[in-house]
């Protein structure tokens, strides 16, 4: 909506400009005219709309065609005044003025013109026979309206329409001629309806219309305003009302019919509250809010916006098969401008044998998107309308911005769910195939990926002592001469070497003493190829001892040359490095069977965390006074407590130990 208008009135001497305006702000007809008004502002809380209001008066005889020229440019709306007594005055509309304003104003941005007859209190007919034509031979006049500024007849209608044409003009939806909406009218209100139809099936029921009323209008309809809707639609269109619903010919008729009548400002109020600009274009305001990202922080999506794509995929899914097909994947993306995701995407997260996008790889790469470019996904979720079914301000509230990674090294924890591992290796060393092999692809599946189709980017989810993590692998371009900031911002490093090559390690052992060797990065390196011979790495030691040297674990045999889908233990090992990379950990099978994985389940369990908050809420709640601290039988039972706790954990050491 525009922050105010600015309205310009025109016209030949004497036909009443200035004594419109004086009536207006006076209510009276004045005794004493001036040549000139003024610049009068109208404040919002008196205006219809509330906007303020400029209102500027043009006299010819005190401004030069320069000044005039100027203010045609600054107007938002141009109301040409002629007198309904005079003949000339009506002619020069389109002889002089018309034409004038057209040569002073930008042709893209086209400036709405009302028609105003002044003095219809000297004469009994109407001048509306003489400028219905005009009307119809120049598309930007919006209306016209005969008005007396001597007997106030018309005065604030004659403002309110001139604010109405800027704040809800007609030029954009509706083409006269044709008498029907303009095209780009007719797909943003049929973008409108498919976010609105929430169940996918073509109609609005009553549930949905009713969500809809009131996300636009801040209210509901009442059931027999409902039913009067319908029974409209009804009477003029066979296939508007489909099983009691609103189909999209009945939705857009009703907004035809809506313009027809001049309420136009019904069809803008909801366009607007979609994110349309007055160009039926989104608003950049609406598609990018302001989302505040601190350095060395990433961006993920929270619970909500997990939600909200959970529907979308349901409403989409039409055949249950829990993966979308190529139709079902268009029919998704239909209320965006384009298509956002390419054949890439196939080979950026999992599919089904068919090749088809699973759910869990639909949410994968929204994952991918919310942290490789927090923008894009703030304008594909209001492409989806998340705002307004989710009922957030913005896209924004969607996104969780972690805290700086070096917070979490502090704090020895992170909250994070996506972990960032780039991969490092020579070409041909398998690092394509270590990437396909994480969304269950062999090495048949994977010689089937066109090179056209052919990512860098590989995303899924591993469990980390009972935590659902995402995991991005990156594959980076081997050039060790040249590694952006990019390539080396990552919570772990994967270094791949081909176990067959024997010049294979040396680009990963200097990629290390290069980059990683002095950094807080978890490393791990990767035997890849290792259903393959092994030959002799030609580098001064051997892969094992290279890792023992720098304090890494031991090279992690590889293959995806194998029937079934890759072992996955390995991305799990990656995930658990990235999770706590302050700590050597002790363990690194990821068995869920040992000592170190059991305790760890159970400090992450749910029913240790509720334990504990329990307690802390126990301990808070209680008001222990001074004298409490210093007797001997507080300090007595704190002491009892701890050793109590103390004994019940070594016991229960014990018995995982012993089931080891």
């Amino acid at each position: 909506m525009r922050k105010d208008v600015r309205i310009l009135l025109v016209g030949e001497p004497k036909v009443g400009k200035t004594s419109l305006i004086m009536s207006l702000v006076s209510e009276e007809f004045p005794d004493v005219v001036p040549y000139r008004a003024e610049e009068i502002t109208i404040p919002a809380d008196v205006t219809p709309e509330r906007v303020p209001t400029h209102i500027v008066d043009y006299s010819e005889a005190e401004q030069t065609d320069e000044q005039l020229f100027q203010e045609i440019s600054k107007a938002n709306v141009i109301c040409i005044v002629y007198s309904v007594n005079n003949r000339k005055s009506i002619e020069k509309v389109t002889s002089h003025w018309i034409p004038l304003i057209t040569e002073n104003t930008d042709k893209d941005s086209r400036v709405p013109l009302i028609l105003v007859g002044n003095k219809s209190d000297l004469v009994e007919h109407s001048s509306m026979e003489t400028i219905l034509p005009i009307m119809n031979q120049y598309s930007e006049i919006e209306t016209c309206v005969e008005c007396s500024a001597k007997n106030l007849k018309n005065i604030s209608e004659l403002f309110y329409y001139a604010q109405k044409a800027v704040l809800h003009p007609t030029g954009p939806l509706y083409c006269p001629e044709k008498k029907d909406m303009k095209p780009l009218c007719v797909k943003a209100l049929t973008r409108i309806f498919k976010v609105s139809d929430l169940d996918n099936d073509g109609i609005l029921n009553d549930n949905e219309l009713n969500f809809f009323q009131r996300t636009c209008f801040n209210t509901p309809l009442e059931p027999q305003a409902l039913e009067d809707v319908k029974n409209v639609v009804r009477k003029n269109m066979m296939d508007g009302v489909c099983d009691n619903g609103l189909t999209l010919k009945g939705f857009l008729f009703l907004h035809t019919l809506f313009i027809q009548r001049g309420r136009h400002e019904t069809t803008w109020t909801v366009l607007r509250r979609f994110g349309y600009d007055d160009d039926l274009e989104l608003n950049q305001d609406y598609l990018f809010p302001p989302l505040k990202m601190p350095p060395d922080c990433t961006t993920e999506l929270n619970h909500n916006a997990y939600l909200f794509l959970q529907s979308v995929f349901d409403k989409h899914d039409k055949d249950r098969d829990c993966a979308l097909s190529p139709e079902e994947l268009r029919d998704l993306f239909d209320v965006f401008p384009y298509m956002p995701w390419g054949p890439d995407v196939n080979s950026t997260v999992s599919t089904n044998d068919q090749g088809w996008i699973t759910y869990q790889g639909y949410l994968s790469q929204w994952t991918l998107t919310t942290y490789l470019d927090v923008q894009r996904c703030l304008e594909y979720l209001g492409y989806l309308g998340y705002s307004i079914i989710a009922e957030q301000e913005s896209q924004a509230a969607g996104i969780t911005v972690t805290r700086d990674k070096k917070i979490d090294l502090q704090k020895k924890q992170t909250q994070r769910s996506v972990f960032r591992c780039n991969v490092f290796g020579e070409i041909g060393s398998g690092k394509s195939g270590f990437l396909q092999a994480f969304l269950g692809r062999n090495l048949m599946r994977q010689q089937m990926i066109k090179e056209e189709h052919r990512s860098y980017y590989a995303i899924s989810t591993t469990y980390v002592y009972g935590q659902e993590k995402y995991l991005l692998l990156h594959e980076v371009f081997p050039d060790f001469d040249y590694l952006s900031d990019a390539d080396l911002a990552c919570d772990i490093v994967c270094l791949v070497y081909d176990v067959s090559n024997p010049y294979s390690f040396e680009y990963c052992a200097k990629v290390f003493k290069q980059y990683f060797m002095d950094s807080k990065t978890p490393c791990m390196m990767i035997a890849a190829k290792s259903d393959l011979p092994e030959v002799k790495q030609m580098y001064g030691c051997s892969p094992l001892e290279f890792c023992r040297r720098h304090k890494m674990p031991p090279p992690q045999s590889f293959t995806c040359n194998t029937a079934a889908e890759p072992d996955r233990e390995i991305y799990t090992k990656l995930t658990t490095m990235a999770m706590y990379p302050h700590a050597r950990l002790r363990c690194m099978c990821t068995c869920n069977r040992c000592t170190f994985c059991l305790c760890q389940n159970f400090l992450n369990s749910e029913l240790l965390q509720t334990v504990r908050a329990k307690v802390y809420a126990v301990v808070l709640r209680r008001h222990i006074s001074q004298a409490d601290l210093k007797s001997s039988t507080f300090w007595l039972r704190a002491s009892v407590g701890a050793t109590v706790f103390a004994v019940l954990g070594f016991a229960m050491y014990r018995v995982l130990l012993k089931t080891r």
